[in-house]
């Protein structure tokens, strides 16, 4: 499938992306999208994310244009991927509490921020506190460090939950409030939000959440290390199966990223949905993701070890990968995709919990740092990717490299079952 025209890819700070195809030429296309956005504004405001929405609009109205709201974009994507593992780091050293309220007040300080951009510099600065943004690693710092390791898997699940009904409730909130009272004063609630979450996370949240042995550890290792120490952080590749674990996550988990990025261009181009089509679409996979998470994987890790469930997942995405080539209907796109959001929150959830399980436990933090940072290589390059893909060779290539790729992994992590049952006997 060849589609000529305009494709405009805009990363949004916290996962997924926005993407619009228009028919025609380059420039006819631009301009359409450009009167779309003026007339659209309160339609896309009730269905983004509360912060990306100001930050759009606020561009928007400022004079960026798409090429350098895409650089802005793709910087904080790459300040991201740096800043991970130094976050990490950080609360392995300075203690989960720490690196959560770190995480709390840099959102608080970026919306602020945003409300009183008034210039287009500003935008740049209001991205700067990106790099300490990592809430969702920091959350799941403080229960890897206050759950059992045999709970972990359902702890950091059940962390995913909260989350989506989070960003649902978030979103919907942020668009009210956009839509009626303006962008700075959406700023304004969303850094009193933050704020508050501040708070919480200092009144409710132990100061010192490692065990007793783990603390006595950090404190004798790291005592003359700093956070921005490269050497530390690579050295959890050293302990074994780390490296293998975090290769197939980085591997399989990068065409699935791709088409997580591409959905909304596929569901509209493609399919032909309309915005609130889609929009009901994007809300049925939100409560796949929550039942999956909250009441699904947790029952799983009980009766099946770890190692058999990354098989199950790597299957399922690659039988998903064959059947999303071949779709053609909505029906088809639904059938799909529910075994696949089943797949990847399991895939994500097992490959974190056992990569934590893998490192001492003063050295959690750094490694779901880590973890972050693949989300934010997915976020930063996916979008390239999936469009070159989707704009030259169609829908189905997306589909058959997410089959191809994951079937390698799967044959792979069976033949190394195999060698290892066969050493046994």
């Amino acid at each position: 499938m060849s589609t000529q025209g305009c494709l405009i890819i805009t990363r949004h700070e916290e996962g997924g992306n926005s993407f619009r195809l228009i028919n025609g030429s380059p420039h006819q296309g631009c301009q359409k999208v450009r009167e779309r956005e003026r007339e659209g504004q309160k339609e896309e405001s009730t269905t983004g994310n509360k912060s990306h929405t100001d930050f759009k609009y606020l561009a928007k109205k400022l004079g960026f244009d798409t090429l350098w709201f895409g650089y802005l974009q793709t910087t904080v994507g790459v300040i991201q991927l740096i800043g991970g593992p130094m976050f990490g780091r950080f609360g392995d050293l300075f203690g989960a509490r720490a690196a959560l309220s770190l995480a709390c007040a840099a959102t608080t300080v970026s919306f602020l921020l945003l409300a009183i951009a008034d210039h287009p510099i500003l935008l740049f600065v209001h991205k700067l506190p990106s790099v300490f943004m990592h809430v969702m690693p920091a959350c799941q710092m403080v229960v890897t460090d206050l759950s059992e390791p045999e709970r972990r898997a359902d702890t950091l699940s059940k962390l995913g939950l909260c989350f989506g009904i989070g960003m649902i409730a978030g979103s919907t909130l942020g668009g009210h409030l956009s839509t009626h009272y303006g962008e700075t004063f959406t700023a304004c609630v969303g850094a009193a939000g933050s704020a508050f979450g501040l708070l919480l996370v200092l009144n409710f949240i132990p100061k010192s959440t490692k065990s007793e042995a783990s603390r006595s550890s950090t404190k004798s290792k790291n005592q003359n290390q700093k956070v921005f120490s490269l050497g530390e952080i690579t050295r959890l590749m050293k302990f074994p199966g780390v490296a293998r674990i975090f290769l197939i996550k980085i591997i399989a988990g990068l065409p699935s990223g791709v088409f997580q990025v591409m959905f909304s261009i596929i569901a509209m181009d493609f399919f032909k949905l309309e915005a609130q089509q889609n929009g009901y679409l994007m809300a049925y996979f939100g409560i796949v993701q929550m039942v999956v998470q909250g009441g699904v994987i947790g029952r799983l890790t009980s009766r099946f070890p770890e190692k058999s469930l990354l098989l199950l997942s790597i299957g399922i995405t690659a039988g998903v990968g064959l059947a999303q080539a071949y779709m053609q209907t909505v029906f088809q796109l639904c059938l799909t995709v529910t075994p696949w959001i089943f797949s990847l929150s399991v895939f994500n959830v097992i490959t974190d919990c056992m990569l934590t399980k893998s490192v001492p436990s003063s050295d959690t933090g750094t490694m779901l740092g880590l973890c972050a940072s693949v989300q934010s290589l997915v976020r930063t390059i996916g979008p390239t990717i999936g469009g070159f893909l989707y704009m030259n060779y169609g829908l189905s290539s997306i589909g058959l490299i997410e089959f191809f790729v994951n079937s390698v992994v799967l044959v792979y992590l069976l033949y190394q079952h195999l060698k290892t049952e066969r050493l046994k006997e």
